[in-house]
């Protein structure tokens, strides 16, 4: 197969334009070729072209999902997602082959990213009528109401610049009860017993096994502020939580203090998950079971319950995963 690395370059690089919302000028003329380089250097030109076209293969095959049927009076528990533009498909494919695994009702509530259009909307809910969509609009007002930017300065300036942050603040902030939220990049090939056990009756926090601790921050910095030992290895792409039990002014406090001290990073978010879960007792998903950064082999012919993509086993999502998915259906 040739692939045309000009076209594929021209469609990546516009892409990530979209996503970042820079200028266009200062764009082309720094980010987009020092980005698109590093990755090249990483993974090599012709793999990135194989994991473009896999892409989009794969969200192609989202508009071909079919219907979930659901009585209207039939009980259901609600799983939780941020997504938009970039992630719908994978939030489709994510809660898809969860309900493919449970004779339970699974209800996706999803939450605008700030890019979830009307298009993207229709399409979840070809496939989800009964999902519930949270647009941006009323996520503000209760940002708004709850977290003022007045108030709250440091997380209102982190959730804009570092959108991580939005699947604990949006999903959570003036709200009640358990939520499991998922991450969008993760699929399901056994039934996962023990987050149906949880949604049935959850009684505390629930998150997943990463492969090493990556915080971003530094321990004594974090059990200082948390006044609690870390645990190590959290993971939040499963991530159970309580909203009311949510102290947003320690969590402003606490990412004040971090910034201060240590900067800003990328894992920031699960930082402040495993602080606000360092003091209390956690379900946690077996990383034998529920497995964050599968290899090659694994994720070709899946032995268990959930893959969570991550890092490098992004490619073999994107030309294997996905695919054990529309083949059992």
């Amino acid at each position: 197969m040739i692939f045309n690395f000009h076209i594929i370059y021209r469609q990546y690089i516009r892409q990530l334009a979209k996503q970042w919302g820079l200028g266009a000028i200062a764009y082309k003329l720094y980010y987009a070729p020092k980005s698109f380089l590093e990755k090249i250097s990483r993974q090599g030109s012709i793999n990135i072209a194989i994991d473009y076209l896999s892409r989009l293969q794969m969200e192609a095959a989202a508009d071909k999902l079919p219907t979930v049927a659901v009585q209207t009076s039939a009980l259901s528990l609600d799983i939780y997602f941020l997504s938009g533009r970039k992630f719908w498909y994978q939030t489709c494919f994510c809660a898809y082959s969860m309900q493919q695994h449970t004779n339970l009702i699974l209800r996706p509530i999803i939450y605008d990213d700030s890019s979830l259009d009307q298009q993207y909307q229709k399409k979840i809910k070809r496939i989800f009528p009964h999902a519930e969509i949270i647009l941006l609009s009323e996520v503000e007002e209760r940002l708004e109401q709850y977290l003022p930017q007045s108030k709250f300065p440091y997380l209102r300036e982190r959730r804009l610049n570092y959108p991580n942050l939005k699947k604990l603040t949006d999903i959570h902030i003036g709200s009640q009860g358990w939520k499991l939220v998922l991450d969008s990049d993760m699929l399901f090939f056994h039934p996962p017993d023990l987050l149906i056990e949880w949604l049935k009756s959850p009684q505390q926090p629930c998150h997943m096994v990463d492969v090493e601790t990556s915080y971003g921050y530094s321990q004594s910095l974090m059990s200082s502020l948390a006044q609690a030992e870390i645990p190590e290895r959290l993971n939040v792409g499963i991530c159970g939580l309580k909203s009311e039990n949510i102290d947003w002014e320690k969590l402003e406090y606490w990412c004040k203090k971090m910034i201060e001290q240590q900067g800003t990073h990328y894992y920031q978010e699960q930082a402040l998950i495993a602080m606000l879960m360092s003091s209390q007792p956690c379900t946690v998903a077996p990383a034998t079971d529920y497995v964050v950064l599968p290899n090659q082999a694994e994720v070709i012919q899946p032995k268990v319950v959930l893959h969570h993509y991550v890092s490098e086993s992004k490619s073999w999502y994107f030309r294997y995963g996905w695919k054990h998915i529309i083949s059992s259906m």
